[in-house]
C-alpha cells in the first residue's frame, strides 16, 4: 500500500531552521507531483510547497524565499528546507502526492514543527 513517513520536525528557536523528509513508498515515486502542507492549531490545512514530476515549484506568499522544497526519484523522498522560521510557521506538517493536481489522495502521518523561544 501507499505510505508516506515524514519526519524532520522539531523544536526550534525563532530564526532557526529545519530540513523535514517525506520517505515514500507503494508508488512509482517518479510519477507524482509531491506537495507539503501544513496545520496550526484552530486552523485549516493549508498548501505550503509543491514540485512536480519535472521539478517546477510552487511556494504559498507566506514561505516563499524561506522555504524551499526539493525531491529525489532515487530515494524516493521529498524534502522541505525551511530557513528563517517564525512562531507562525508552527504547525503539524504533511506531505502529499498526487498523480494530477495536488492534493491527491494520499497523505502522511504529519510530523511536528514548533518554533518558540
Amino acid at each position: 500500500q501507499v505510505q508516506l513517513v515524514e519526519s524532520g520536525g522539531d523544536l526550534v528557536q525563532p530564526g532557526g531552521s529545519l530540513r523535514l523528509s517525506c520517505a515514500v513508498s507503494g508508488i512509482l515515486f517518479s510519477s507524482y507531483n509531491m506537495g507539503w502542507y501544513r496545520q496550526a492549531p484552530g486552523k485549516q490545512r493549508e498548501f505550503v510547497a509543491g514540485i512536480t514530476i519535472g521539478g517546477i515549484r510552487k511556494y504559498a506568499d507566506s514561505v516563499r524565499g524561506r522555504f524551499t522544497i526539493s525531491r529525489s526519484n532515487l530515494k524516493k523522498t521529498a524534502y522541505l528546507e525551511m530557513n528563517d522560521l517564525t512562531p507562525e510557521d508552527t504547525a503539524v506538517y504533511y506531505c502529499n502526492v498526487a498523480r494530477t493536481s495536488l492534493p491527491g489522495d494520499y497523505w502522511g502521518q504529519g510530523t511536528q514543527v514548533t518554533v518558540s523561544s
